[in-house]
């Protein structure tokens, strides 16, 4: 399932894209997404919200076909990352959300980024300075290290992370928590603004 943020007045051809790992489409880390995400659409800038967590993702093979074919595709064709790779391709900025489970990143989240990032390597690097951030919805401890897991696929395969007032991390645990937080939520949305800002620089004539 796809959402879409409502725009400014004014379309952009700009857009960021945001992937929402957790398996719970309405949950805390979605919340933590969407206010990224308003304070980038406040900008003019577009955004789509993936729920990349809900879906039946196998993990990477290490089968080396990408590096073969070098045609910008995970040799899978049974569930949507080659589609995101694509939207991804197209994005200036990308945002990976993450609960920490078990003191990491989800199951999906991490198939996610080894077949992407296999597939981003695989082509030369296809996100090279796009802007990249991550989010992480924590209880208690291990969103330090989904944090770091999560840049360490933008850093490697060169993109620009974009920082906020804080660690990008937000606590919470039963549905609505979130709410509690109101400093992850100055957090989240400082984000949103620096990333809109960053993406405009590097956008400008």
């Amino acid at each position: 399932m796809i959402t879409h943020i409502a725009l400014a007045p004014f379309q952009s051809i700009m857009k960021v894209i945001a992937f929402n790992g957790s398996p719970r489409k309405n949950g805390n880390t979605n919340r933590a997404l969407e206010v990224v995400l308003q304070e980038i659409a406040k900008e003019g800038i577009d955004t789509e919200l993936v729920q990349m967590g809900c879906e039946d993702l196998a993990p990477c093979q290490a089968c080396n076909v990408c590096v073969q074919k070098k045609d910008r595709k995970c040799k899978r064709k049974d569930d949507k990352v080659n589609e995101w790779i694509q939207k991804m391709i197209e994005a200036d900025g990308i945002i990976i959300g993450s609960p920490v489970y078990f003191g990491s990143m989800t199951a999906q989240t991490k198939a996610f980024v080894d077949r992407v990032g296999y597939v981003n390597r695989a082509n030369g690097n296809l996100f090279r300075r796009k802007v990249g951030a991550a989010v992480t919805v924590n209880r208690r401890a291990g969103a330090l290290a989904t944090f770091q897991s999560i840049n360490d696929f933008f850093l490697i395969g060169e993109m620009v992370v974009v920082g906020s007032s804080y660690w990008n991390v937000i606590n919470a645990l039963k549905p609505g928590e979130i709410e509690q937080d109101e400093e992850g939520l100055r957090t989240m949305k400082d984000l949103g603004r620096n990333m809109a800002w960053l993406i405009k620089k590097i956008n400008a004539p």
